[in-house]
């Protein structure tokens, strides 16, 4: 194998040539999970008028302390045309509009109404208990930046600010395929020497997750037709994945008829444990991954590289990988030629996050990855990370 790419220089090729998708607008109530082509601005000013913060009573400052009568109601949601006239006060519902002249507004009970009056003990200052208009974001200001991905929060300022409508990357359509003839269905009966396929699924999930459009190819045999034939349906879509098929024995036939059809590889190998024997190639603008059939090799190359490139296709500001802090509950060997991603679960201690590694850390014990929760990054290098080291994980959940 030629010399193995770095993490970090395989990442650079890949988002080097994950070049944002055309725009297209979409109604806000669709947005959830999609990236921000464009920054979303606001239609109005928030609020877009001065109004209440409480229930009470909407007064001019001066006239506290004292008792005022109450000249009128005013309902969330009702005109109000009128100022408030000096000497007086008007009953206010929280998000209610602040009557002209009036500059506080007096808690409901911070005061006493009887009779048509209400008695106010204390003074109150100006601007209390009132939202100004345009304190929250003025007409025109960003809401949401570009290349942001759009979350329910995200949602909720949009439609506080007038924003019905955003502009968003398009979806990416990903094929992904699944090689090798011992591989069967999941729910199908096994013959002997026969293997339940798991990996197009579960990177199907990890894509769709990350805002990819996903078609899944049929399981394909290893036969130079059935391969060429897949492949070239694959590389219609904007992202193709395969898994499997892509090392040096004689069934392994995605490199080499994927070149066939126009495929120009950028590189093959990573120097990362699970995962190394990754291929990551182009057509047009096709980006052509193809993933180890081993299945937690798989899942690694699609977490490290694969998701990032589909939300760099989306414009995404920050594609990730995206590594959080945490503290290795146990020592930790390291690879002197690889970094290495270990399996493990997530806990929380009262001086942080905790990771602690699961048993079984060979790539092909996918049941194992299903009881963790994080790959915690250990670094190439020699000896070991002691327990308690500072480490960075990534979620797989």
């Amino acid at each position: 194998m030629a010399s193995l790419r770095t993490i970090e220089d395989a990442l650079r090729s890949v988002l080097d040539r994950a070049q944002p998708l055309s725009a297209e607008t979409i109604p806000i109530s669709d947005a959830a999970g999609r990236v921000l082509a464009a920054v979303a601005r606001a239609r109005v000013d928030l609020p877009p008028f001065p109004s209440s913060a409480m229930d009470g009573f909407a007064v001019r400052a001066a006239d506290t302390p004292g008792t005022l009568p109450v000249a009128c109601r005013i309902a969330a949601g009702a005109p109000v045309s009128a100022p408030l006239a000096p000497g007086t006060a008007a009953g206010i519902a929280t998000g209610a509009s602040v009557p002209n002249g009036a500059d506080a507004v007096v808690p409901v009970e911070h005061a006493v109404e009887s009779d048509g009056h209400v008695e106010i003990a204390t003074a109150v200052q100006s601007g209390a208990h009132v939202r100004p208009r345009g304190g929250d974001v003025e007409a025109g200001d960003a809401v949401v930046p570009a290349g942001a991905r759009i979350g329910a929060w995200h949602i909720g300022a949009l439609g506080a600010a007038g924003v019905g409508e955003v502009e968003c990357a398009r979806r990416p359509r990903v094929a992904v395929l699944a090689t090798g003839s011992e591989l069967r269905a999941p729910g199908d009966d096994l013959e002997p020497g026969q293997i339940f396929e798991s990996n197009r699924l579960m990177v199907a999930a990890l894509l769709a997750a990350a805002g990819a459009e996903v078609v899944l190819l049929p399981i394909v045999p290893d036969d130079d037709a059935a391969h060429q034939d897949a492949l070239a349906r694959g590389l219609a879509a904007d992202v193709l994945v395969t898994s499997g098929g892509v090392s040096v024995g004689p069934h392994d036939l995605v490199r080499r008829l994927a070149g066939g059809l126009g495929v120009e590889e950028v590189f093959w190998g990573v120097a990362v444990k699970p995962g190394k024997p990754l291929s990551f190639g182009v057509r047009g603008r096709t980006l052509v991954f193809g993933l180890p059939g081993n299945p937690v090799s798989s899942l690694v190359g699609a977490l490290l590289f694969v998701c990032p490139a589909v939300l760099a296709l989306q414009g995404a500001a920050d594609p990730g990988p995206r590594y959080e802090a945490a503290r290795s509950a146990r020592s930790l060997r390291r690879n002197a030629q690889r970094d290495e991603f270990v399996r493990a679960r997530r806990g929380w201690e009262t001086d942080g996050v905790v990771v602690d590694p699961v048993a079984g850390q060979e790539s092909h014990r996918i049941v194992r990855a299903a009881s963790a929760d994080v790959l915690v990054h250990v670094p190439r290098g020699t000896g070991e990370l002691p327990a308690g080291s500072t480490v960075r994980d990534l979620a797989l959940a």
